[in-house]
């Protein structure tokens, strides 16, 4: 089995004295499709942005590529493979598509590839951010991480506030991003439904613990698990 490209090990974390995640261990392989699910404040956002270094480390580890990241700031994070597309998208309103995509450029990474991920971005190349709807945002919210060259891809809530036929645009695009193997891709969404047909593997937070960790479709298969900690049921 190869080694992880991502490890947690009994991490606690939160904002300022607050604990939102207790104990906390996870490891994520290479090429691996994770989604991490539960109900509003469970602690899944905090959860990213712990790995990604935006929370306060209370205790515990982590490990990416078999490096110790803890005490890296965000952005060293980001040059040695993490990717976080936020659920605020926090894209640069005042640049260009474009601008926006230049910006983030690392490598080999080219416009070209960003424009045939969503050639919505070409069309709309030469527009600024505040001229986007709220679909195309997220469009670019995504290309940009990319052109980090990230390893590990982190989506935080990305469906949130989409119309249906984008949130089925984007969940293809997810699709087309791990078919590969290359990148690994953590999934933190509301519509667990999605969450679980896209992943091969799921975990369930509840109270900022991990109360459920295995196959997604294991999970699929237990209604009662997740009507008790998502408050929702899932078509089987």
């Amino acid at each position: 089995m190869a080694d992880p490209v991502l490890e947690l090990k009994d991490v606690t974390a939160g904002y300022g004295p607050t604990h939102v995640l207790r104990g906390i261990d996870l490891t994520l392989a290479p090429g691996e499709r994770l989604a991490v699910i539960g109900r509003n404040g469970a602690g899944k956002t905090t959860l990213l942005g712990t790995v990604m270094g935006l929370t306060r480390l209370h205790g515990g580890s982590l490990w990416l590529k078999g490096q110790p990241i803890a005490t890296m700031p965000p952005f060293r994070r980001n040059a040695a493979g993490l990717g976080l597309v936020p659920q605020t998208r926090d894209i640069f309103p005042s640049l260009t598509v474009e601008e926006n995509l230049i910006a983030a450029m690392r490598g080999d990474a080219s416009l070209d590839e960003a424009y045939a991920l969503f050639p919505r971005l070409k069309e709309r190349r030469r527009n600024g951010g505040t001229q986007l709807s709220g679909g195309e945002q997220q469009m670019l919210a995504i290309a940009r991480t990319l052109m980090t060259r990230p390893d590990v891809i982190l989506l935080d809530e990305p469906l949130e506030g989409l119309a249906p036929v984008i949130c089925e645009q984007l969940m293809r695009v997810f699709e087309d991003l791990a078919a590969d193997g290359r990148r690994s891709v953590i999934l933190v969404e509301q519509h667990a439904e999605a969450a679980l047909r896209f992943a091969t593997r799921a975990v369930l937070i509840a109270n900022g613990r991990i109360v459920f960790d295995g196959p997604s479709g294991e999970l699929q298969g237990n209604p009662d698990l997740l009507h008790r900690h998502v408050g929702v049921g899932i078509e089987t």
